[in-house]
């Protein structure tokens, strides 16, 4: 059972880091440091877009718009650390 947790642990580690990756990204498109009309960073931007769309449209049907800004990245963090936290705090129960 303890492989099991660290497999979890590991998954949510992924989504964490993949989440901040977009979030990062999307800021530098934003300020014009990135530009997509490099073939590669189109490329990341729309393997990133093609992971984290089908769930940050879950979440954004949940919450209410916000006038422009997009609270879905902040949610899907935020339950990744609740679910880290809930795995943790019952790893007793895996060994």
């Amino acid at each position: 059972m303890t492989s099991l947790f660290q497999i979890l642990m590991l998954l949510l580690n992924i989504v964490y880091f993949i989440v901040i990756a977009h979030v990062i990204m999307s800021w530098l498109i934003n300020f014009q440091v990135l530009n997509l009309r490099q073939p590669l960073v189109a490329q990341i931007w729309e393997g990133l877009n093609r992971l984290l769309e089908p769930v940050y449209s879950r979440v954004r049907q949940i919450i209410p718009p916000m006038g422009g800004l997009d609270l879905a990245p902040l949610v899907v963090l935020i339950a990744v650390a609740v679910l880290r936290i809930v795995l943790v705090n019952n790893a007793p129960m895996f060994y």
